[in-house]
């Protein structure tokens, strides 16, 4: 956290956890922060997120320096899926209602419904962070931004916050349900689906959690292997065995909840069955 409650406003000019939602619509269209518009849809976007937030939430899951295309052939702001290599989300219809689904995304003035529709949209989830690291996820950097600008706002530092895991309650894709759910806490959860759901907050409410560190880095797997209480029990399953693996290897942040989303919807671990397969091409979240 770096700069005064003032001075974030002076440098917003709207209030600021309704900014944090809106701050990234460039990257819609694979865009750099200095080469976006600055009104969509009659609304200010891509202003600077206050105290750090943004700039921390970028290094949980991308490094420092200038990178360079990691995927060949791929210089597109579309989402890869580690669970199938493809696309995250394949289907045209997306790509012919962007602007509307976009707009969807930014023009509410309550930052609660902002929240609670970046947090259960499937456009979002379609997109990463940069062409760069293709398979980070601009949905969930964002949600992570907002979540640590809310903790920010109340004082807390990046070393004072939890990584909190807990049961997904009644879920349901749809904002309504996460705004009316007892487990979504607007701007803290981060990751919701139908196995379970992650919260970044500085107050754990005696829910186990695990610190997230005193610096912003890529450390995902690291923080998940300490997760004192886990929201599934591994031993129960391949499926939960194969997640649990695969997440203590996943460096980027935001790489990591696209990776649990997609896995949960094609694999479905919450569900009794056999054992995990492929999902077919087009199957999926």
């Amino acid at each position: 956290m770096a700069m005064s409650e003032a001075t974030a406003d002076e440098e917003v000019g709207v209030d600021e956890m309704v900014g944090v939602y809106r701050h990234d619509v460039h990257k819609f269209r694979g865009r750099q922060h200095g080469s976006g518009v600055g009104e969509f849809a009659g609304v200010r976007v891509n202003e600077r997120v206050p105290l750090g937030a943004d700039a921390d939430a970028s290094m949980l899951s991308r490094p420092r320096g200038n990178p360079e295309q990691s995927v060949d052939n791929h210089a597109t702001p579309h989402r890869l899926s580690l669970v199938s290599g493809d696309r995250a989300v394949d289907d045209p219809r997306l790509v012919a209602n962007r602007r509307g689904d976009i707009e969807w995304l930014v023009t509410p003035s309550e930052p609660e419904v902002l929240h609670a529709r970046w947090l259960t949209s499937t456009v979002a989830g379609a997109y990463n962070e940069t062409v760069y690291y293709p398979y980070t996820s601009l949905q969930y950097h964002v949600l992570l931004a907002g979540a640590l600008l809310d903790n920010y706002r109340e004082g807390y530092d990046l070393e004072d916050l939890y990584l909190v895991a807990t049961e997904p309650g009644e879920f349901e894709r749809w904002p309504g349900a996460a705004q009316d759910s007892d487990v979504v806490e607007a701007f803290r959860t981060v990751l919701w689906t139908p196995a379970f759901a992650l919260h970044v907050t500085g107050a754990p409410g005696g829910r186990p959690g695990v610190r997230l560190g005193e610096r912003a880095v890529r450390s995902f797997g690291d923080v998940w292997a300490r997760l004192p209480v886990y929201p599934f029990d591994v031993g129960s399953g391949r499926r939960w065995r194969v997640l649990d693996a695969q997440l203590r290897r996943i460096r980027a942040w935001s790489t990591a909840l696209a990776y649990i989303r997609d896995f949960t919807a094609a694999y479905k671990p919450h569900e009794p069955s056999g054992d995990a397969r492929r999902p077919s091409r087009g199957e999926g979240p």
